[in-house]
């Protein structure tokens, strides 16, 4: 994987190249650019598909210095600096939607549109707070043992082979536990700046997403001026772009081909 020098750290990404529109994509927490596969696979012949792997995931190292979603942010528009891409859509599952509204919210010239997956924009839910320490800490205490990886691929994934092969790479890799998931915890409230953000936007969400409930979907669209209406992926989790590529592409190629000609 190639490396771009962005904010003091190499930032890893994949980039199908091309004179195709630019798409970039970000992925959820304790996950990497590999979950978008498909649609590099499908669009990568008729966009320029990036798809990168944030703070402390994948090939970009968590270096232990503090940081913010609106530093990740921040990254993702240095890529974009390094890359000499003036414009592009962002898309963002989980934590990539995160990311991806704050780019917005610091780029807006730079984004032609937003794809939001499994997202939300306000601070991490007190209830969610306490669910996610006590992983962080199992994980800590006791490393990627199934116990733990099981129920955590699940909620991800769903049931499939994916999960099953994300339970066999997290004993691989360094896990999220630092800097990012201080990160993740601590995120601000963006809501009510939501207005805004002018650009079109997909919405996406699991029907069976229990990390994420509907509402929270639901907010985004009231936010986001140029929303669509919220987009059910009967039978997919938390990461539709991965377990649902035959639901989520068509509807990933509709709204390129209708946004970026209002872009353009």
């Amino acid at each position: 994987m190639p490396s771009a020098d962005v904010n003091g750290r190499l930032i890893r990404y994949t980039d199908t190249g091309g004179d195709g529109p630019c798409v970039v994509l970000s992925h959820g927490f304790f996950l990497d650019h590999s979950v978008f596969a498909p649609q590099i696979e499908e669009l990568g012949a008729s966009y320029r598909i990036i798809a990168w792997d944030a703070r402390g995931h994948g090939g970009t190292v968590d270096d232990g210095v503090p940081f913010t979603y609106w530093d990740s942010a921040g990254d993702l528009v240095a890529l974009l600096d390094h890359l000499e891409i003036d414009q592009a859509v962002l898309g963002g599952v989980s934590q990539g939607g995160f990311i991806s509204l704050r780019a917005a919210l610091l780029a807006p010239a730079r984004v032609a549109g937003l794809i939001l997956c499994d997202t939300e924009a306000t601070a991490c839910d007190p209830g969610d707070q306490i669910g996610y320490r006590q992983l962080f800490d199992a994980l800590r205490a006791h490393g990627p043992v199934e116990d733990i990886t099981v129920p955590l691929s699940t909620q991800l994934l769903g049931d499939n082979h994916h999960a099953a092969a994300w339970r066999e790479r997290w004993p691989q890799v360094t896990l999220p536990l630092g800097a990012p998931a201080d990160c993740l915890l601590g995120r601000d409230d963006v809501l009510d700046r939501l207005s805004e953000i002018t650009c079109p936007a997909l919405l996406i969400w699991g029907s069976k997403d229990v990390s994420l409930p509907r509402n929270r979907m639901d907010a985004l669209q009231a936010g986001l001026a140029s929303a669509t209406a919220v987009q059910v992926i009967e039978g997919a989790a938390h990461t539709p772009p991965l377990t649902h590529p035959e639901i989520v592409n068509p509807l990933l190629t509709d709204f390129l081909q209708r946004s970026l000609t209002q872009a353009g």
